[in-house]
């Protein structure tokens, strides 16, 4: 089994709080727009990180996180781009790929909307964990925690982290 800490649209700010609440996961993944590339470098510091790049990164983050990040997670297929839309509304640039070649677990950020979206035509699961960071129009900061368990993913939890 393996713990996964899921992140997204840092934007330069690292909340204390991420740090307790993925001290059990096993991997830390982030969803991309991490702001700089030393927040980058302070979850990989803590756990293993992998991580794509978002829309607002520079050339620092660029230069080590890719734009689509696909690998194998124990038995699960597992795709992570910052900008990929979700079921139904796919972006332009992954709908061709979707479609021909589904992941069995799809992870966005960018939205800023935490979102767990099953795609019964694909027959994959769509993960968004919101946005962690200060920056945005979003209410409430949100991380997941999920684990991934042979083929299965199970045991998903949203994390409301205080204030904004």
């Amino acid at each position: 089994m393996t713990r996964i800490g899921l992140i997204s649209d840092t934007h330069s700010y690292l909340d204390e709080a991420v740090f307790k609440h993925f001290e059990n996961c096993d991997e830390i993944w982030h969803a991309g727009d991490f702001g700089t590339i030393e927040l980058a470098d302070q979850l990989a510091a803590f756990k293993p990180l992998k991580g794509v790049y978002g829309n607002i990164d520079g050339k620092d983050v660029r230069i080590v996180y890719p734009e689509h990040l696909r690998f194998n997670c124990e038995e699960v297929d597992v795709w992570m781009t910052h900008i990929g839309g979700y079921p139904g509304r796919y972006s332009q640039h992954i709908k061709a790929e979707i479609y021909t070649n589904p992941p069995k677990l799809f992870i966005t950020g960018h939205s800023h909307i935490l979102k767990v979206i099953p795609d019964k035509k694909l027959h994959l699961l769509h993960l968004n964990p919101g946005a962690a960071g200060k920056q945005g129009w979003h209410k409430v900061r949100t991380l997941m925690r999920f684990n991934i368990d042979g083929e299965k993913i199970q045991d998903l939890q949203v994390i409301e982290l205080a204030g904004r």
